[in-house]
């Protein structure tokens, strides 16, 4: 088997589980997962976890992320991008000035309560709220804490504004643009969106879909040592953690309710574990004796 982390530059016009459809079948395996979608009409980072490393995908989930998105002034759609319907008149006329921006923005930024778009993926007993969306049902969403670390202004046009956001998971940024919109008094709606950061991983270092994408799989090592603090143990140790035994480890001073890299002598993912008294529990544990691809 292959085993690893994928990172695909997801073009638009596709959704992101035709991306998986396809890696699949360049990975010979249907055992692929991903860390988070991206609408059909983004484009950008999709980080894709292939066969046991799926299993880290659950730390990858709630990574921060950075996009790059165009925001249109002037009217609201029903999906809050330029998929849906104007929801009401359009202004034509938009002369807002920089700081009247800038204080729109304000109060989207830092630490605050976001309603997601309708059209989305979340589940209202048990449905996608798009589902319901689209049979004609109105739906109102829960409003969910967020954190917006930054929004900013990177060029504007007209109507049209490029910006750049760096936010926690769960934020939607097709939100924003409408929020931006309601707080100016022009309604708004998202016309680009590219997602272009996932924590430490960037899409300047992501494949394109094609038969050579596979060239550039992580392996779980390389991708836990990028996330976590790492411990090497020895052949003994690994064989202990393997059987989900606790091992005391001596060479361990510093305690962690983190979760720690177990790194084989050589080199592989032993698995995540935590470290009480110098001794190490396992969270999960990954197969010691797989083929591993080259990072």
């Amino acid at each position: 088997m292959t085993s690893g982390i994928l990172l695909v530059d997801k073009p638009g016009g596709i959704t992101s589980h035709d991306v998986v459809s396809r890696v699949r079948k360049l990975a010979g395996t249907r055992k692929v997962g991903h860390a988070g979608t991206l609408d059909p009409m983004a484009t950008g980072l999709l980080v894709l976890g292939i066969d046991s490393s799926t299993r880290l995908l659950t730390y990858l989930v709630g990574l921060d992320k950075e996009y790059f998105a165009t925001i249109r002034l002037g009217f609201a759609t029903t999906t809050d991008d330029a998929e849906g319907e104007p929801t009401g008149p359009v202004t034509e006329k938009i002369d807002f000035t920089q700081e009247q921006i800038a204080a729109a923005i304000r109060p989207l930024t830092g630490a605050i309560e976001q309603i997601p778009s309708s059209v989305s993926a979340i589940k209202v007993d048990g449905r996608r709220s798009y589902d319901r969306v689209r049979e004609g049902e109105e739906v109102v969403l829960k409003a969910r804490a967020v954190t917006v670390s930054a929004f900013e202004v990177l060029e504007r046009r007209g109507a049209e504004l490029d910006v750049r956001v760096e936010c926690t998971s769960g934020t939607y940024i097709r939100a924003l643009a409408r929020d931006l919109g309601a707080g100016l008094g022009v309604g708004g709606h998202l016309t680009a969106l590219r997602r272009s950061r996932v924590g430490p991983f960037d899409v300047s270092d992501a494949g394109q879909l094609g038969e050579g994408l596979m060239q550039s799989l992580l392996t779980p090592a390389s991708v836990a040592q990028r996330l976590f603090a790492s411990v090497t143990v020895s052949t003994d140790e690994v064989l202990a953690l393997s059987q989900g035994k606790r091992v005391r480890l001596e060479h361990v001073a510093d305690d962690s309710t983190a979760p720690v890299a177990a790194i084989g002598p050589d080199g592989r993912l032993v698995g995540l574990v935590t470290l009480s008294d110098g001794v190490a529990r396992v969270l999960v544990n990954f197969p010691t004796g797989e083929l591993i691809a080259p990072c």
